[in-house]
């Protein structure tokens, strides 16, 4: 699966533990980051990140052109909604077109944990349920 990270820099520490607990899972498929997210994983883990620009230069907006197109099959989006920055990430945009495309969010920790355990099992494979032909 094609699983994108992305955090809110209040949560990029949160990203980065998240994903050495479960490097294991996240190793099985293919990842892409916003810049610094992607940096600090990829330091952290030794995963192997596909990392597009920071967010506030438009790695956001990368992802969301592969979720457009149905490059993205999961999303896990760390947000702060407390003390987001400007600059950091629309949430908006990107859960509107998770919506539109049917892709899978996590926009916090618990939805995260239930996502990875759901993937690790394959119930995530849905696509294929969906469209056999795949």
């Amino acid at each position: 699966m094609n699983i994108a990270l992305i955090a809110h820099d209040t949560k990029k520490e949160l990203m980065v533990q998240f994903c050495i607990a479960y490097c294991g899972i996240l190793s099985r498929n293919s990842l892409c980051a916003t810049g610094t997210t992607g940096k600090l994983v990829a330091e952290a883990t030794g995963l192997q990140i596909q990392k597009y620009m920071s967010g506030s230069q438009g790695g956001a907006e990368q992802i969301s052109a592969r979720i457009s197109f149905n490059e993205i099959d999961l999303l896990l989006f760390f947000r702060d909604p407390i003390s987001a920055k400007p600059y950091e990430p629309s949430e908006v945009d990107l859960l509107k077109l998770c919506d539109v495309h049917n892709i899978p969010v996590a926009t916090n920790l618990a939805t995260a944990e239930a996502l990875i355990h759901a993937l690790d099992r394959g119930d995530l494979d849905w696509r294929n349920i969906v469209n056999p032909t795949n």
